[in-house]
């Protein structure tokens, strides 16, 4: 009976995280990023290398392009385990990553590395 309830609690614990996006941005912080990426100077090949194929591509009015990778990581807040509560809604909080990149012709003009935390509800939690 102990190693069921074991067994169903890891189940459990493990589906609860789940991040969605661009996973090469998990251990990228403002750093790091610093580091790799030179404005000026660092390539579309590059980045394409470090970072892999960016999450949405877009271009300014004046034809400059930008690449954007995000990386969602979120984990079920405690709320998403009480039974019959749970059947009404759910709740999920983590941090968000994103890493926007401009580009002037084949070069690097811009970037910026930002994080911040996120919050995703359904159901009667979501107002």
């Amino acid at each position: 009976m102990k190693k069921t309830f074991l067994l169903c609690f890891s189940a459990l614990a493990l589906s609860a995280c789940a991040s969605n996006g661009n996973e090469s941005l998990r251990n990228q912080t403002e750093t790091t990023v610093e580091q790799q990426l030179k404005d000026g100077v660092t390539t579309k090949a590059q980045v394409k290398k470090a970072f892999g194929d960016p999450t949405e591509t877009s271009f300014t009015d004046g034809g400059k392009e930008i690449w954007k990778y995000r990386l969602d990581n979120v984990s079920a807040d405690a709320v998403s385990y009480v039974p019959v509560v749970n059947l009404f809604g759910a709740s999920a909080s983590g941090t968000r990553k994103e890493l926007v990149v401009l580009f002037d012709g084949n070069v690097v003009s811009k970037h910026t590395m930002s994080s911040s935390a996120i919050s995703q509800k359904t159901g009667l939690f979501n107002n």
